[in-house]
């Protein structure tokens, strides 16, 4: 499709083999391909099109999402409609912006880590410990001493994942602000709290010596955080540019994802 309307497309080398047959291909390493190119066309689940998109903030790239796994919230087509691909090259699109948040880990030696998420960092008790307790402040003042499962920083990208399935609210994912939710919390009085963007949050987890917490970035564990470790969350000075093709794609996914399901039942049974 793309091809056909006059567009040179590049595809990592990784995949020669499997497209070896299409003829005007080229392949070059991953690398390259995201840096010549003007816009990423990811194929996959959310969770590929999540890796895609974070590479594409940090080269101000846009992305766009063609869907083959279940939910595709971050997809802008099925992998069904393959054929809407010349909309793109037709500039028949919009672009929706979206925030990064910034993980920066400070170990007990003072050494630091950085990673950026467009979904979500997780901190959450590792199979050793029973349960944790986290402290969290804003801004230097603590806001929140707890003993729970974990604790949720996302975007409002992210507000649709993990953090939903913990009790947290869908967002516009266009807004910008972090959100804190936590996972199985020892507390009655547990809610989730939306913060503005200029909001830097810093989280301490206090376990047993010989225990460890995931410090897990986007759906990959990164650091096992001890004691003595610092994180911080603030907002990252990267965006992302997802390519929306269809139109309020985002919502358009919410209804028929997730509502679906519900507007179904009545009375008892399947209608």
């Amino acid at each position: 499709m793309l091809l056909n309307n006059g567009c040179s497309v590049y595809i990592s080398e990784e995949y020669i083999t499997t497209f070896s047959d299409i003829l005007g291909v080229m392949f070059e390493s991953e690398d390259s391909c995201f840096k010549k190119c003007d816009v990423v066309v990811a194929v996959g689940g959310d969770g590929t099109i999540l890796k895609c998109a974070v590479r594409c903030a940090q080269l101000s790239k846009a992305v766009l999402g063609i869907n083959c796994g279940r939910l595709g919230f971050m997809a802008s087509l099925e992998h069904t409609q393959i054929s809407e691909l010349v909309r793109l090259v037709r500039g028949e699109y919009t672009l929706s912006r979206r925030m990064l948040i910034k993980a920066d880990i400070c170990d007990e030696n003072g050494d630091h880590i950085e990673f950026t998420a467009l979904n979500d960092v997780v901190v959450s008790k590792s199979d050793s410990c029973k349960i944790a307790d986290f402290e969290v402040s804003r801004n230097g003042g603590i806001i929140s001493s707890l003993r729970a499962d974990g604790i949720i920083f996302s975007t409002a990208t992210g507000a649709s994942a993990y953090s939903m399935s913990a009790g947290g609210p869908i967002i516009e994912p266009e807004m910008e602000c972090i959100e804190f939710t936590q996972i199985c919390p020892h507390s009655l009085f547990a809610r989730t709290t939306i913060f503005g963007p200029q909001s830097v949050l810093k989280v301490k987890c206090h376990t047993k010596d010989d225990c460890r917490s995931n410090v897990v970035v986007d759906g990959n564990t990164v650091f096992a955080m001890s004691c003595g470790d610092l994180l911080t969350i603030s907002r990252s000075q990267c965006y992302v540019d997802i390519i929306d093709i269809n139109g309020d794609n985002f919502f358009k996914s919410v209804n028929k994802k997730l509502m679906q399901p519900l507007k179904e039942f009545s009375g008892g049974e399947i209608v």
